[in-house]
């Protein structure tokens, strides 16, 4: 008669040898080719509501002409687009953004009060990293993220809203190169 091998042996043996091929085959995965991202511009067809893309284009969409010198904070309300340029002109960081209702004149500002901690926006949702910037028919004007990441909600009708808001990262980012006195540039 033969000797079964104990249920411990047998778990232990399929164990090891499932162990040498999920390696075997990380192994060989790591040897190939590398997937790239790449981003395609926000279509014409995009919604107020669609989430700005999670990354951006390898070549950033250039500054806009007319939007002054120096170390700034570049805003587009056409292009929904902010870019932070430092003082050599060079831009730092580029992203899309989700608008209020109540958008600035065109013009040059200058950052003001700004609040760091977690607030609740005229929309209801918890925001943080608030960058004002300007006020218009009674609104402030503000560069936002949502604490959660959230996009924000659509406005009720009738709401007059002057949060710009962004994904977390870019209102980090924002948030450490707009301090008190930054200029921000809005164009159309």
């Amino acid at each position: 008669m033969r000797a079964v091998p104990a249920p411990k042996v047998w778990v232990t043996g399929l164990t090891v040898g499932a162990t040498a091929v999920v390696v075997a085959l990380a192994v060989q995965a790591d040897k190939g080719p590398k997937p790239t991202a790449t981003a395609t511009p926000p279509s014409a067809s995009a919604t107020a509501t669609a989430k700005p893309r999670a990354t951006e284009s390898a070549k950033p969409a250039r500054v806009p002409d007319g939007s002054g010198t120096g170390r700034r904070i570049v805003y587009s309300l056409g292009q929904k687009r902010v870019w932070l340029v430092d003082a050599s002109e060079a831009t730092r960081r580029t992203f899309t953004v989700w608008p209020g209702t109540v958008d600035p004149d065109p013009g040059s500002y200058e950052v003001g009060q700004r609040t760091e901690d977690p607030i609740t926006g005229s929309d209801g949702v918890e925001i943080e990293h608030v960058v004002y910037f300007a006020a218009k028919s009674g609104v402030n004007v503000a560069f936002s993220n949502a604490v959660d990441g959230s996009s924000p909600p659509p406005p009720e009708a009738g709401t007059q809203t002057g949060g710009i808001r962004m994904r977390t990262g870019d209102g980090s980012a924002l948030w450490a190169f707009g301090t008190a006195g930054t200029t921000v540039t809005v164009v159309e």
